[in-house]
């Protein structure tokens, strides 16, 4: 089991010093992982940071952990785009990236504040895949001609190629309970994160996600699930399966409060 923070760059994490000096503190603490929300908007207004570019400095500042964006909604990225900077950000870190993707959700008019963007979750799972499959031709190095259901691209090729390889490491987000397409999308990955709109995920609900996963599974790399759980089930979450612990906060969270979580370390067994 590795262990990981989740954090939201915005409320009170809404500064981006204190985000660097966040993930530089968790390196030395002796976490795993230091990941960001990829979020425009909340419920109420609130100071933002872009995780990306946080996620660049936090890069340059340490030199272990691993980092990334988990996760970004790729159906309002493009994904040519999102291989460049994901390439930079890998390179730039010693090949430390994992690229969080995900449907993205319009709880908080994140898609419908802005014109232009996929209105539905039919049209924003068709641009994920697409998305997925642009993203790790791209990253091969070999020229890219692909026609998908959304996106083309047209007699590309993009260097450098990743430092890690196969590729970069892609986890998907997923909700449960799981259900058919994205136990499918999460099987051509790398690692998924399991959330619940009821509470935490259980061991229990672990151990029935990889067996789904399983039935569509045709990659011989083992898959990594990351569970923002209850710290007190990280024995049980990985007997059943999980491979990293992600302590997640809210943006409203007290600072004081999450330096001391941070600071105390990871809750290893």
């Amino acid at each position: 089991m590795r262990y990981a923070l989740h954090v939201p760059p915005f409320g009170t994490f809404g500064d981006v010093s204190q985000v660097v000096a966040l993930g530089r503190d968790a390196e030395q603490a002796g976490w795993d992982g230091f990941f960001l929300w990829d979020h425009l908007l909340h419920g109420v207004d609130l100071p933002f940071v872009d995780p990306w570019i946080a996620l660049a400095a936090v890069a340059v500042t340490t030199t272990g952990i691993r980092l990334g964006p988990l996760v970004t909604p790729l159906p309002r990225r493009r994904p040519w785009k999102v291989a460049r900077e994901a390439v930079t950000l890998d390179h730039l870190s010693g090949g430390r990236l994992v690229l969080g993707v995900g449907l993205g959700v319009d709880a908080w008019r994140e898609f419908e504040a802005f014109g232009g963007e996929a209105g539905d979750d039919t049209t924003r799972a068709a641009l994920l895949d697409d998305g997925l499959e642009i993203l790790t031709r791209l990253w091969s190095g070999d020229p890219v001609t692909y026609r998908g259901s959304r996106l083309s691209v047209d007699d590309v090729r993009f260097l450098p190629r990743p430092l890690q390889a196969p590729r970069i490491p892609l986890w998907s987000a997923a909700l449960w309970p799981l259900r058919a397409g994205p136990a499918r999308r999460i099987a051509r990955c790398d690692g998924v994160m399991p959330f619940r709109p009821d509470g935490p995920v259980t061991p229990a609900d672990v151990r029935s996600l990889r067996l789904e996963v399983e039935r569509h599974r045709v990659r011989d790399e083992p898959l990594d699930v990351c569970v923002p759980g209850r710290r007190d089930q990280v024995g049980e979450l990985a007997a059943a399966g999980a491979t990293w612990f992600a302590q997640s906060f809210t943006p409203d969270q007290p600072l004081a409060e999450v330096r001391q979580i941070v600071t105390a370390g990871p809750p290893r067994p």
